[in-house]
């Protein structure tokens, strides 16, 4: 970041401090969108199921990182990074997940919108791999429960976890990932620039 606090943009451009929205045409209505967009196919809409499957909770032992969508009472949303060892989300059984909540900042932002509002979005990412397992649900924080002794890191057990209900769960479209090459070791090392 520089001085006036704008950071590099696509091609190491600034952008401005405050951009020009003449001509920005917003889309208005659901069925504007829809019009725009056009139909899913309907192996799109099928793909959405409730309860875990046995490819999902492949998946879930192979991610070591996940990101955590919430938002408060007022919609005011935040989207939080969760990670540890392959396998950090356990599945209780085909419908519920907990989560520990692992040492980091302390803020809690993502507990303290849970307590406002319990519904939840995860994404989980298996490095090196276009997988993307999408789970959204209701989410509860506790304090103890009996799983807690089995998700101890090092010897220490989780303060907190977070229990989440599952209410619909699909892989997502591998697209971006493959268009990001976000795996290419080529592409990281350059990024680190």
């Amino acid at each position: 970041m520089d001085a006036n606090g704008t950071g590099s943009a696509v091609g190491g451009e600034r952008p401005p401090q405050t951009a020009d929205r003449t001509g920005f045409v917003p889309v208005d209505s659901a069925g504007e969108l829809r019009e725009i967009l056009g139909q899913p196919h309907p192996v799109v809409v099928d793909k959405v199921h409730q309860r875990l499957t046995d490819a999902d909770l492949g998946i879930l032992a192979r991610s070591p990182f996940g990101i955590l969508a919430t938002s408060d009472a007022a919609g005011n949303c935040d989207a939080s990074p969760r990670g540890g060892q392959a396998g950090f989300a356990r599945a209780l059984d085909r419908g519920t997940l907990a989560l520990p909540d692992l040492p980091g900042n302390r803020r809690g932002d993502s507990f303290h919108n849970i307590l406002e509002n319990p519904h939840a979005g995860l994404v989980f990412l298996v490095p090196g791999s276009a997988e993307v397992l999408r789970v959204n649900g209701r989410a509860r924080v506790l304090k103890d429960a009996p799983f807690f002794d089995a998700m101890a890191v090092k010897g220490r057990r989780p303060r907190l976890a977070l229990l989440v209900e599952i209410d619909e769960i699909y892989l997502h479209c591998p697209q971006s990932l493959n268009r990001s090459q976000v795996w290419d070791a080529k592409n990281t090392r350059a990024r680190r620039g």
